[in-house]
């Protein structure tokens, strides 16, 4: 039977960082490596919301993205 390891984990942050001509949002994203692999959602959430407050800009999203090795 096949078997997921996790390989590695990082969290990308999408700001709000303006409108455009046509009144649409400006996303820019920013991604943090190294993710420890046995961090929680919540423990994920609270990184995220103090390293968005650093940002001059609104944070709007948080993805959490994960990679598996099939063995």
């Amino acid at each position: 039977m096949a078997m997921a390891m996790l390989k590695d984990s990082n969290i990308r942050l999408m700001f709000e960082a303006g409108v455009d001509e046509k009144g649409e949002s400006i996303f820019k994203p920013k991604t943090y490596r190294y993710v420890r692999k046995e961090a929680t959602a919540d423990q994920v959430q609270q990184a995220a919301l103090a390293l968005g407050g650093l940002s001059a800009n609104l944070l709007s999203s948080v993805e959490r993205n994960d990679s598996f090795d099939i063995i």
